[in-house]
C-alpha cells in the first residue's frame, strides 16, 4: 500500500475513542514506518466517543476525497432507552430525568417512527462539536452556559425499530450528513410524551463503504508495520 501517495482506510472505531484518537494513532504509526516527519491523515464524518463502527480515513493526496465522503448518507444501528433522559442525550452524562412509559403502545411507537421519515429540521445536542462563535458547543455545556443551537436541515431515508426489549428499543436509521442520532433519540422520547436516551450506537455504512470491509485499529497497525 502506498500510504504516502494516498490510501483509503476503513476503520472499525472502538468504544471510548474519539475520531481524532484513531487518526492520531494511525498517523503516528505511519510516520514511524515511513520515517517521515509528517503525513496527511484525515477522517470523513466524526463519530462520538460512545459510538463504534465505520470511520473512513484518508492518507496523502486522498485527503482531498474527504469532503465528498463526508457528504454521503450514513446508516446506523443502535438502542434507545425510553423513560429516561440525560443532558447530552446519550450516556456521556448521567440520567437527569425520568418519565412514564406505561402509556406507550405499539401503535404510538409506529406513529412516531413514521413522523421522522423525510426532510426535516433538527436541533443538534448542546453536547456536540458544533462551532458557536469559534467555540465548541460542548465547551459551553460543560461550563453550564446556555446557548442557542441553530437547526439544521436533515433527511431520514429509513427508520426501523424493534421493541421486543421494551423499554429499550433497537433502531436502524439511514440519514443524511449532519444528522445527530442522539437528537433523534431525544425527540423520539418527546413525541411519545415520555423521554429517551441513546444508549448504544454503531455506524454500519457511509456512502458505498460498509463496516463489513473495515479493520480494527490494531489490524491496521499490523498492516502498516508489515507494509
Amino acid at each position: 500500500m502506498d500510504f504516502l501517495t494516498g490510501e483509503i482506510l476503513l476503520v472499525d472505531k472502538p468504544l471510548n475513542w474519539t475520531s481524532f484518537d484513531v487518526v492520531n494513532k494511525i498517523r503516528w504509526n505511519l510516520k514511524q514506518k515511513l520515517n517521515v516527519k509528517n503525513i496527511k491523515v484525515g477522517h470523513a464524518g466524526t463519530l462520538d466517543p460512545l459510538a463504534t463502527g465505520l470511520l473512513i480515513l484518508c492518507t496523502g493526496k486522498n485527503t482531498k476525497l474527504i469532503e465528498g465522503f463526508t457528504g454521503a448518507a450514513k446508516t446506523y444501528t443502535g438502542k434507545f432507552l425510553l423513560g429516561k433522559t440525560t443532558a447530552s442525550y446519550d450516556l456521556e452524562t448521567p440520567y437527569s430525568a425520568t418519565f412514564p412509559t406505561e402509556h406507550i403502545t405499539e401503535e404510538l411507537l409506529e406513529k412516531v417512527r413514521l413522523s421522522f421519515l423525510g426532510i426535516q429540521l433538527q436541533t443538534p445536542p448542546i453536547y456536540s462539536a458544533k462551532q458557536i462563535d469559534g467555540k465548541r458547543a460542548y465547551d459551553y455545556a460543560r461550563e453550564g452556559k446556555v446557548v442557542e443551537m441553530k437547526q439544521n436541515q436533515i433527511e431520514i431515508e429509513s427508520f426501523s425499530i424493534d421493541t421486543k426489549d421494551f423499554p429499550e428499543i433497537s433502531v436502524a436509521i439511514k440519514c443524511s450528513k449532519g444528522t445527530y442520532i442522539r437528537s433523534i433519540a431525544y425527540d423520539f422520547g418527546k413525541k411519545l410524551d415520555s423521554g429517551a436516551t441513546l444508549i448504544e450506537l454503531r455506524r454500519t455504512h457511509s456512502g458505498d463503504f460498509s463496516i463489513e470491509n473495515a479493520k480494527s485499529v490494531d489490524d491496521w497497525i499490523k498492516i502498516i508495520s508489515e507494509a
